[in-house]
Formats: structure tokens, C-alpha cells, sequence
């Protein structure tokens, strides 16, 4: 089981040590008062890489390198200058735009296009243990970026990135369209999945020189009827892939649950209770069938359902669910998890869980039960066990 837990908030990163029967001990936050949006721990040579969101001042990379008490900058990924004619074509679903209730509406015109510029690194990846060096960054407005050199230099994907179908892609949550979700195939490291709100899912095999859809099965419900099924106006919250069986991959959609078992080719729609909709998932590395969720309201409405906290976990790929409150306060109670704020150790047994409101908790038991480590952090954006 791990014994480090990486916890990115609004005002800091912590780094949480464990010291036995579930308890944590809660270290000196690093960059503190400064939004934490991504936290990445690199096994391959014990690197650690924090990337920030300043507002003003623009989004920064750390890096701590093994061994090293301080941090020391990297490049960020820079985009490339817009063209006059992008700038003035709007990128909402088909001339459609943000409406403020999250997805488009049909009779809204389009606004202008995004600008190319960097607005957050919204994932951050390794490469595969035969990539050293290989880091992998989803970012919104949309750009996927990639580093050969530790994050001393990032290069855009113009392969995704100069699609005709992206200028389709539009945001869910935030005005733009990003990349959340970054999965790197452990059998063939040139095999890439990505998850994009709202553009779908798409695969690479060759390291990113070709991509294609892998949305087949998402139903977008917020669409009209005949454009629910495409592949450019999915809005998949987070994807996850089951490490021992990479074939199987979950997603959060904003629509339901969703699940493949042919490596992202199809999808399964997957009705839960109390709710389908919510942003976190995580998946059991070495069981497929078993993955944990964070139900809630839908849409604007975004609080637990009936105002109570659960974490639901299947075990049989989506057929029947079970509902786990222990430990987590009882109603009323408004936390919300975020996409990255729920993560699942190598084990399968530990979890982590950050919220909105500045609580955090771990579970040792597969989600069953969960201990209370801080009811007083800053908002959590995401947790990662090292």
C-alpha cells in the first residue's frame, strides 16, 4: 500500500505521509496560498512536478527532482500564434455556444473562438517506463503537449490539434474545451487515450502522429436528438483505464456512467443510484469490473444528492452498486469531488478523497469506510498516491 498521499488545493500543495491503521500525518504545504491545479509523481526516476494557476501571472510548472528538498521551474506548454480567420469563427458545437447551464443550445450563436493561449494544465502524465523523459499534458483551451526532456521544453500536438472536428469541440464548465484525462496504454506506450470536455474521446497508436474518435456508444442528452450519438460533443468528465486490463475503461460522463470493455471502441450506458451523474472516477488496477464513484445532483445543481455524501462502488461492471456513507458526514452536507479529487492506490483497497469544501479522506478498506484526515484544507483539486 502506498504511504505518500499528494494532495493539490486552491492555496498549496500538502504532502501527507502515513503512519499506520489509516492515520496521516499532514506535512508543510509547498507553494503556499497558490493554486495547485495538477500534481504528477513520476515513478520512472522519483521526480515530482507541480503545475500552478496564477490568474495574472499565467500558469507556471515545478519540479522536484529525487533526492532535492526545493523546487525549480520548467517551461509550460506555449501555444502557437492563432490565425486571423480562427479567431473570428466561433467554436461551439456547430455554431452553437455555452448557454450557462453548461452545454449548447441551438438557438444561442456562436461566440468567438478561444484564444491559443494557455489557461491551465488541466492533466499531467507520464510517458511509458521505455519513455524517459515522456510527459504528457492536457490543457485547456484543448492542446494536448508533450515534453521528450522532463518538462524543459513541450511541444502542441498538431495532429489533434489541427483536426477540422475540434473547431467543434466547446466547454462544459469552463468557456473552453480541455483535455482532463491523459491514459497511456501500459502494453504499447505509443497507444494514447484522451478525454475531452466537451470533444469526446480519441486514440493514437503511433505516439500522436494520427487520432481518431472513440466515443461510439456516449449519448450527449443535452444535444438535439439527431447530434446526441457524435463523437465532437461528448462531454465524458473523467476517463479512467483498468492498469492490468487496459481493454476496460470507465467514464464520469455528464450524462451517466459509461463503460468499454474493447479498449474505448464502444461504450455501455450504465444507470446507478442515487445518481449517474458526477465528475470522479476511479478504477481498481487490477479488477476491471470494479470502479468507485461520487454521485451528485445534475447540472447546475451540483451537491450531493439529497444533501448526503456517498461514495458508490460496483464489482460487477456496472450491473449492481453499492452505497458506502461510513465515516462521511452525514446530511446535510454539500461536498463536491472534482475529477481528480478521488484516486485509488496500486493495491486496490486504498482510496483517497478530496472535496470542495477543504475536507479530505482515505479509506482502507475498498471505499467501505472512510477516516477523516482534515475537515479545514483549501479546496481540493486533486489526489494522488506516490
Amino acid at each position: 500500500m502506498s504511504d505518500r498521499l499528494l494532495v493539490a488545493t486552491r492555496k498549496g500543495l500538502f504532502v501527507l505521509k502515513a503512519e499506520g491503521k489509516g492515520n496521516w500525518s499532514l506535512g508543510e504545504p509547498h507553494f503556499v496560498g497558490e493554486p495547485v491545479s495538477m500534481v504528477l509523481p513520476d515513478p520512472r526516476d522519483g521526480s515530482l512536478y507541480a503545475a500552478l494557476n496564477l490568474g495574472h501571472f499565467g500558469v507556471k510548472l515545478h519540479r522536484r527532482r529525487a533526492g532535492m528538498a526545493g523546487w525549480e521551474a520548467c517551461a509550460v506548454p506555449v501555444y502557437p500564434p492563432q490565425p486571423a480567420d480562427e479567431a473570428r469563427t466561433g467554436e461551439g458545437a456547430s455554431g452553437t455556444a455555452d448557454t450557462g447551464a453548461d452545454h449548447a443550445s441551438a438557438a444561442t450563436p456562436s461566440p468567438p473562438a478561444p484564444a491559443w493561449t494557455l489557461q491551465q494544465i488541466w492533466s499531467l502524465e507520464t510517458g511509458g517506463p521505455d519513455e524517459p523523459g515522456v510527459l504528457w499534458a492536457g490543457t485547456i483551451p484543448g492542446g494536448l503537449f508533450r515534453s521528450d526532456d522532463h518538462g524543459d521544453t513541450w511541444v502542441l500536438n498538431r495532429a489533434l490539434w489541427d483536426r477540422p472536428g475540434r473547431r467543434e469541440w466547446f466547454g462544459g464548465g469552463y468557456d473552453a474545451p480541455g483535455i482532463h484525462s491523459v491514459m497511456v496504454d501500459p502494453r504499447d506506450s505509443r497507444h494514447v487515450t484522451v478525454g475531452v470536455s466537451c470533444g469526446g474521446v480519441w486514440q493514437t497508436a503511433d505516439g500522436g502522429a494520427t487520432w481518431h474518435p472513440t466515443a461510439e456508444g456516449m449519448e450527449a442528452d443535452y444535444m438535439p436528438p439527431e447530434r446526441r450519438g457524435e463523437a465532437n460533443v461528448q462531454d465524458p468528465h473523467r476517463v479512467v483505464q483498468c492498469a492490468a486490463n487496459p481493454e476496460a475503461l470507465w467514464a464520469q460522463h455528464h450524462c451517466s456512467i459509461f463503460r468499454s470493455t474493447d479498449g474505448a471502441a464502444h461504450w455501455q450506458r450504465i444507470e446507478a443510484q442515487p445518481s449517474s451523474f458526477g465528475f470522479a472516477v476511479a478504477v481498481h488496477p487490477r479488477e476491471p469490473d470494479t470502479a468507485w464513484f461520487v454521485p451528485a445532483v445534475k447540472d447546475e445543481c451540483r451537491i450531493p444528492v439529497d444533501g448526503r455524501l456517498v461514495v458508490t462502488r460496483t464489482r460487477d461492471g456496472g450491473r449492481t452498486f453499492e452505497r458506502f456513507s461510513n465515516g462521511l458526514p452525514a446530511a446535510p452536507a454539500y461536498d463536491l469531488v472534482y475529477r481528480h479529487g478521488l484516486a485509488v492506490d496500486d493495491s486496490g483497497t486504498q482510496l483517497a478523497m478530496g472535496s470542495t469544501t477543504g475536507s479530505l479522506w482515505t479509506s482502507g478498506d475498498g471505499g467501505e469506510s472512510w477516516q477523516l484526515v482534515s475537515a479545514h484544507l483549501p479546496p481540493v483539486y486533486c489526489v494522488r498516491f506516490e
